[in-house]
């Protein structure tokens, strides 16, 4: 950005604008400590009655949420045009959901697998922390470059890259 160019300004969303989003959505990244340190993972997820549920099955991600420490999910999204972008932050801690909740059959319903296998273990996410934002997006030939990788000129020095502005 050079200096005659703005920053552009981000809001902070309210509560109930974090949970709007959060539902126009159902992909994001959970954060949690493994015995090896921070790990995150792609998941998709459900916004339920001030929750956020997600299902797993065996592996580093279950063991982790299994051991109860805090756990982040983050989440972004751009409204219809890609014009106005948001991003949405829910901290909390994990907690089983029991197979006699009623939120079991909701999830079995609207909280499908991405992967094959089975991925019979639910938890929710209990907030103590909802936090947002929601700014105006660059146009897209500022932050994203049309060109496959492994392209001509489309890795920093090789070839075309002498013709490409900042390259």
């Amino acid at each position: 950005m050079d200096a005659s160019e703005t920053a552009p300004e981000s809001t902070v969303l309210e509560i109930h604008e974090c949970w709007r989003s959060l539902r126009s959505s159902s992909i994001g990244r959970l954060a949690v400590v493994g015995p090896l340190g921070p790990e995150i993972f792609p998941v998709n997820y459900l916004p339920e009655d001030g929750t956020v549920i997600i299902r797993t099955g065996p592996g580093t991600k279950l063991d982790a949420l299994r051991a109860g420490g805090p756990a982040v999910l983050e989440a972004d999204g751009f409204n219809a045009y890609g014009t106005i972008a948001w991003s949405v932050i829910v901290k909390g801690r994990p907690e089983p959901v029991p197979d006699d909740d009623p939120s079991r059959d909701l999830v079995d319903h609207k909280l499908l697998p991405w992967e094959p296998g089975v991925k019979d273990h639910v938890f929710r996410i209990l907030p103590t922390a909802v936090t947002g934002r929601r700014f105006v997006t660059s146009p897209p030939g500022r932050w994203w470059s049309p060109r496959e990788p492994g392209s001509p000129g489309a890795e920093p020095g090789g070839p075309g890259a002498e013709s490409r502005p900042g390259a």
